[in-house]
């Protein structure tokens, strides 16, 4: 309730109660006296007219009190806000300063739900962390004890686990590579080495890399562009990651004895539209607003066995959020996935 509408019920309860107090003197005086006469009327009016004054006076006296101690109040309250908020609160009442408050409880509800958040994003991450580094760690581990308890006399298990072992320090090295990588991306250590290049030619290149990975799997991996070449400005480099990681991505989740994996490029004004289209199991509807989070795995009976370190699409989103762009994903599941992202498009000069 507002201060003034406070003064003026204060005023009124003191005013009635004088009215009330008087008013039974003044009737007990005229009966016990017998006191009636022709000024009994502008007596009346003037016992009103005082009672008006009375109220009057109050009021604005309880105003003023309630504006001192307003003040008073106020001063104590905003030693215990912020700086920042001191010079702003300094001279403000109560309703005022109740929006502040207000203001800075919804803040304050808003960062513990963020650190909450946090928390519960520290705890997976690191419980995914450890459930990545584990199993190729057990793997090495329980290979070297059967190569100890005698297995490296047999020249044929000692080749076979040692080729094993091998791959599990691979796939270790796999790990902590994409961790550093991901933390220097999200640090900002990493700086972009902006270059010129034809975008056609580096997916290419991308394809001959893997090529033996895709024949493995059936997969056929193509280009649709209505250009010969397309010229764009970017870390040559990270762009060469983002298609192996959304290519070696797309073949492994190749699961039809057809397997298509599509580039297209398009020029749209002054950008260069990319997508990487594949005809595989495709993502489910609640799984793909997480696809770019660190080691979610769309697939859930996919074995980790199978290599990667579960960072792949998470570089991705990273690499091109540097070059100020983003990545959108679009799947029908059993259908297929499509990612699409733009990147800077560049002119080519003409030579004479």
């Amino acid at each position: 309730m507002p201060l003034n509408k406070i003064s003026l019920a204060f005023a009124a309860c003191i005013t009635l109660v004088i009215t009330v107090v008087v008013g039974v003197y003044r009737y007990l005086e005229y009966n016990t006296h017998n006191i009636y006469s022709d000024s009994t009327n502008s007596t009346n009016i003037l016992f009103y007219g005082i009672i008006l004054i009375v109220f009057l006076t109050l009021y604005m006296a309880i105003e003023m009190l309630f504006a001192y101690y307003s003040k008073h109040q106020i001063k104590k309250i905003i030693r215990t806000f912020p700086n920042d908020y001191f010079d702003h609160a300094r001279n403000i009442g109560f309703k005022e300063l109740r929006k502040t408050i207000s203001g800075l409880q919804e803040k304050s509800d808003a960062e513990f739900y963020m650190f909450k958040e946090m928390e519960n994003y520290r705890k997976e991450y690191i419980g995914n962390v450890s459930h990545e580094l584990k199993t190729p760690l057990f793997s090495i581990q329980g290979y070297v004890d059967i190569l100890k308890d005698g297995g490296i006399e047999d020249l044929s298990i000692r080749d076979k686990y040692l080729e094993r072992i091998g791959l599990s320090v691979e796939r270790l090295i796999t790990i902590v590579k994409d961790l550093d990588l991901m933390h220097r991306l999200e640090s900002g250590e990493i700086e972009l080495k902006r270059d010129i290049f034809d975008v056609h030619m580096l997916i290419k290149e991308v394809f001959d890399l893997l090529d033996l990975e895709a024949q493995n799997t059936g997969a056929h991996l193509s280009l649709k562009t209505s250009h010969r070449q397309i010229f764009v400005q970017a870390d040559k480099q990270k762009i060469a990651q983002v298609f192996i990681n959304l290519l070696s991505n797309a073949i492994h989740y190749a699961n039809r004895q057809e397997a298509k994996i599509t580039v297209t490029t398009n020029i749209i004004k002054d950008k260069v539209e990319i997508s990487v289209s594949d005809n595989g199991m495709g993502i489910r509807p609640e799984q793909l607003p997480r696809i770019f989070e660190r080691f979610y795995r769309v697939k859930s009976s996919r074995s980790r066995k199978d290599g990667g370190s579960g960072l792949g699409l998470a570089i991705v989103k990273h690499i091109l959020e540097a070059h100020g762009e983003n990545i959108f994903a679009k799947s029908e599941y059993l259908e297929g996935t499509e990612f699409t992202f733009r990147l800077r498009y560049v002119t080519p000069i003409r030579q004479e």
